[in-house]
């Protein structure tokens, strides 16, 4: 098992900056994947950025150039870094775990973004 627990979020004004954070414990593999993934009211589970041990990333093309995705293995902690937050970044963002990409993933209990226009 695995447990993720986030940190950050909040209300933050259109062009905006705020900083997600994300700690596994429990059985964590060497080798995994962490990521951030978003859910709007009435939308779908969206990706938003995921980077591998090896520091590999993706990021969802509407949040490309303007979030960062770290992560400290030694932690095992990643974090998520948004600038020029817009109001359609509003969302509940859910930190995710999983050891390769065809996993059963883990997921956080969500902490809430807010962009207000």
């Amino acid at each position: 098992q695995v447990q993720l627990v986030e940190s950050g979020g909040g209300v933050v004004q259109s062009g905006g900056s705020l900083r997600l954070a994300c700690v596994a414990s429990g059985s964590i593999f060497s080798m995994n994947i962490m990521g951030w993934y978003r859910q709007a009211p009435g939308k779908q589970r969206e990706l938003v950025a995921t980077i591998t041990t090896g520091g590999s990333t993706n990021y969802a093309d509407s949040v490309k150039g303007r979030f960062t995705i770290k992560r400290d293995n030694a932690k095992n902690t990643v974090s998520l870094q948004m600038n020029s937050l817009k109001p359609e970044d509003t969302a509940v963002y859910y930190c995710n775990y999983r050891i390769t990409s065809l996993s059963s993933p883990y997921w956080g209990q969500g902490t809430q973004v807010t962009v207000s226009s």
